[in-house]
C-alpha cells in the first residue's frame, strides 16, 4: 500500500486531484458539526443575497435559504448517489461480464445480446425512459444511472475475462478439479479486480454529472431535498440577474469530477504493473545520458562497424541502482558474427538495446563508456541521427515476431513502410524489394504472403519475415536478439542456415544474442560471455568452446547436453546470478564457482589477455592459452 501511495504521489496532476477531492470529502463529513442553517428554511425576505452577506457566506437563492448549507448537504447527497450507483453498476456488470466470458457460448450470446440491446439506447434518453417509468426520484435516478453504466463495465470485464479463461493457470485450475465457481472465485476475481477498480475510478465523475443532470431535469431529488443538480435547476431562471445561485453549485461540480478524474487517471497508472517499474511519465525517444556521464578514455577500433568501449547502463528506479551493463566492450568487424552468451538476466538484451538508444528512459540510462558506430559515437547522438539510424544502417530481431509485428497490417505493409520511411522510392519498387527479400529468405508463395496478417503465419514464417524486414535497407549491422530461442529445432536450423547465407553474401556483420551454445557453435565467429552485467570472457568460437577459460563458461558449456554421453549427472551451476543492484565486491561469480578464493571476494578482478581473448579471472583454467 505504501508503494502505491508513493508511485501515485509522483504523478502531480493525480495527487493535486487527491488533495481537492479529500478538501471536498472533509467538508461534507463534518458538515453535521458545522452548525449551518437549515439548508431547507426559507426566508422570502432575504432571497438572492449576494455572497458575504451577513450571516450568508456564500448568499441565499430564491428563496433566501442559505447557499452555503444546500451546498455541503448538496454536494454530500451527490456523492453519495455517484458512489453508491457506481457500485451497483460495477458490481452487477462485473457479474455479467465475468460470467459471460468464463463460460462463452450460448450464456455468453444471451448476456452480450442484452448488454447490446442496453447501449443501442443513447445512455441519457435511456435514463430519462426509467426514470419515467419508475417516477421522479433521487433513489430511482440512482437505479437510472446505474442501470446505464451496467453495459461499461459487463464489456469490459467480459473482454478481460475472456484472456483469463485460457490462460494456463485457468486450464490448471481445471485440471486440480476445481469446480467453475471455484476457479471465477479464486483464480478469475483477483485478476479483474485491479480493473474493475479502474473502472470505477474513471466513471464515478460521469456518473455524478448524470446525477447532477437528471436532477436539473426535475428527475432527481425532489424539494425541499436538494443536491448539486437540483441547485442549478432551481437557479438557471436567475442565471443573468442573480448568477451567484447557479455558480457556486457549478463550481462545485466542477472541481468535484475534475479532482475524481485526474485522481481516477493516477490510479490506473499506479495500478499498472508496468509503470511501477519507472516514473510515471512518457520515456524519452532515445536512452536518456547521465549528467554525470562517465567517458571512456581507451581508443575505440577505427575498423569496426561497432565499438563499444566501457559500456554502462543503469535502472534507477528511487533509491535502487541496477547496473544492467557493467564497463562492456567488444568490437564487431564488418561481416563478422559476434555471438553474446549468458544466463537469462545477465544484460545481453540490455547491451544490444542501449546501442541505438532504446532502453526506456525513465528509468533507464546511460551512465558511462562509448559507442561508436562506424567511427561516429552514439553517445548523446541527436534522435534524428538515430532515428535515422534505426532500421536502416542498423536493423534489429527481436526474440518473438508475433509480438514486434503489428498485428492490424498485412505483412507487406509493414515491410514496405520499413522501406518508405528511409527512401523516397516508388512504392511499386518497394514492393518489389520487400517480394525479393520474403523470396531470399524461402518463403514459398512470396507474392500471396505480402496480404497475410502476422497470425496467419506459422512461427518459423514470422520469424523469416522479421529477418527479411530487417534487410530491407541492406544494413550493415543486424542485431538478433534471441530470434530462435521459441523455435523447434528444424525451424530453427533453417533460419539460422538463412541467417548465416546472408551475412556472408551481403557482409552484413551480426550481434546474435542467445543462450545456447549450440546455435553459437554454428553461426557466430566469435564469442562474449557475459555474467552479471559483465563480459568475463571473449574469443573465437571454436577456441572458447574447445578451452573455455572462466570457470563460468566452463559451467555453461557443461551443461550443454551431449548425445551419445551415455547415463550420468546433468551438470548444474548452483546457486542463482546475484541481483545487479547489490553487486558483491570483487568477482560476482565467486559465490557459485569452485575455484574461489579469497582474493576473489574483495578489490578488482584481474583482466588477462593473449592473441586475441580474454578472460576475466583472477584463477583462468591453465589450458586457455
Amino acid at each position: 500500500m505504501t508503494a502505491f501511495l508513493k508511485l501515485l504521489a509522483r504523478n502531480r496532476l493525480a495527487a493535486f486531484g487527491g488533495i481537492v477531492l479529500s478538501i471536498i470529502v472533509f467538508l461534507v463529513l463534518v458538515t453535521p458539526l458545522l452548525g449551518l442553517q437549515d439548508p431547507a428554511a426559507t426566508d422570502t425576505a432575504n432571497r438572492f443575497l449576494r455572497p458575504l452577506s451577513d450571516g450568508h457566506l456564500l448568499g441565499t437563492d430564491q428563496l433566501g435559504r442559505d447557499l452555503l448549507s444546500r451546498l455541503l448537504w448538496g454536494t454530500q447527497l451527490s456523492l453519495a448517489v455517484g458512489f453508491a450507483a457506481a457500485l451497483i453498476a460495477a458490481l452487477i456488470g462485473s457479474a455479467i461480464g465475468i460470467v459471460a466470458g468464463y463460460f462463452g457460448g450460448r450464456i455468453d450470446n444471451v448476456f452480450m445480446r442484452g448488454i447490446d440491446i442496453l447501449m443501442a439506447f443513447p445512455y441519457i434518453l435511456l435514463a430519462l425512459a426509467i426514470v419515467a417509468a419508475l417516477g421522479p426520484g433521487l433513489l430511482n435516478a440512482l437505479v437510472a444511472v446505474a442501470a446505464v453504466n451496467i453495459p461499461f463495465f459487463a464489456r469490459n470485464i467480459r473482454g478481460v475475462t475472456v484472456s483469463l479463461a485460457q490462460r494456463e493457470f485457468v486450464e490448471a485450475a481445471r485440471l486440480c478439479g476445481m469446480s467453475d465457481m471455484r476457479i471465477i472465485w479464486s483464480e478469475i476475481v483477483p485478476n479483474v479486480i485491479p480493473v474493475i477498480v479502474i473502472a470505477m475510478s474513471t466513471t464515478i465523475g460521469w456518473m455524478i454529472l448524470e446525477t447532477a443532470g437528471l436532477s436539473f431535469l426535475g428527475l432527481g431529488s425532489q424539494p425541499p431535498q436538494a443536491d448539486l443538480g437540483s441547485m442549478l435547476g432551481e437557479a438557471r431562471n436567475a442565471l443573468i440577474t442573480d448568477p451567484h445561485a447557479s455558480v457556486v453549485p457549478g463550481i462545485m461540480i466542477f472541481f468535484i469530477v475534475m479532482s475524481i478524474n485526474l485522481l481516477g487517471d493516477g490510479v490506473r497508472d499506479a495500478l499498472d504493473p508496468r509503470l511501477k517499474s519507472g516514473a510515471l511519465t512518457r520515456p524519452q525517444p532515445a536512452t536518456k545520458i547521465d549528467p554525470t556521464f562517465n567517458d571512456a578514455k581507451e581508443e575505440s577500433n577505427p575498423d569496426a562497424v561497432l565499438s563499444v568501449n566501457a559500456l554502462e547502463t543503469q535502472f534507477r528506479i528511487a533509491k535502487r541502482v541496477y547496473r544492467a551493463v557493467n564497463q562492456v566492450s567488444f568490437d564487431i568487424a564488418p561481416g563478422e558474427c559476434l555471438g553474446l552468451i549468458g544466463e537469462s538476466g545477465s544484460g545481453k538484451s540490455v547491451t544490444a538495446l542501449s546501442v541505438m538508444g532504446l532502453v526506456a528512459s525513465p528509468p533507464g540510462v546511460i551512465s558511462g563508456g562509448d559507442i561508436r558506430f562506424k567511427g561516429d559515437s552514439l553517445i548523446g547522438a541527436s534522435y534524428e541521427t538515430l532515428r535515422k539510424l534505426r532500421g536502416n544502417d542498423v536493423a534489429y530481431i527481436f526474440q518473438d515476431p508475433l509480438a514486434t509485428l503489428h498485428p492490424l497490417f498485412r505483412v507487406g505493409e509493414q515491410m514496405m513502410e520499413a522501406i518508405l520511411v528511409h527512401e523516397k522510392v516508388p512504392p511499386a519498387d518497394a514492393h518489389a524489394r520487400a517480394v525479393s527479400l520474403l523470396e531470399a529468405v524461402h518463403i514459398p508463395n512470396a507474392p500471396e504472403r505480402m496480404n497475410a496478417f502476422p497470425h496467419e503465419l506459422s512461427g518459423g514464417m514470422r520469424q523469416r519475415v522479421a529477418i527479411a524486414m530487417a534487410l530491407v535497407n541492406n544494413p550493415s549491422l543486424i542485431i538478433a536478439d534471441e530470434p530462435t530461442t521459441a523455435l523447434d529445432v528444424t525451424v530453427q536450423g533453417q533460419i539460422l542456415a538463412r541467417l548465416d547465407e546472408l551475412r556472408r553474401t551481403r557482409n552484413v556483420s551480426v550481434l546474435f544474442i542467445t543462450h545456447d551454445f549450440g546455435v553459437v557453435a554454428q553461426l557466430c565467429d566469435r564469442v562474449a560471455v557475459m555474467y552479471a552485467g559483465k563480459i568475463v570472457e571473449t574469443g573465437k568460437t571454436a577456441e572458447v568452446l574447445d578451452a573455455p577459460a572462466h570457470p563460468y563458461t566452463k559451467k555453461l558449456i557443461a551443461c550443454v547436453p551431449e548425445l551419445g554421453r551415455g547415463k550420468g549427472d546433468l551438470e548444474a551451476i548452483p546457486g542463482l546470478p546475484p541481483v545487479v543492484d547489490k553487486l558483491p565486491p570483487g568477482c560476482a561469480f565467486a559465490a557459485r564457482c569452485s575455484k574461489a578464493k579469497a582474493a576473489c571476494e574483495t578489490g578488482d578482478v584481474a583482466c588477462h589477455q593473449h592473441a586475441g581473448r580474454m578472460v576475466l579471472c583472477h584463477f583462468p583454467e591453465e589450458k586457455w592459452v
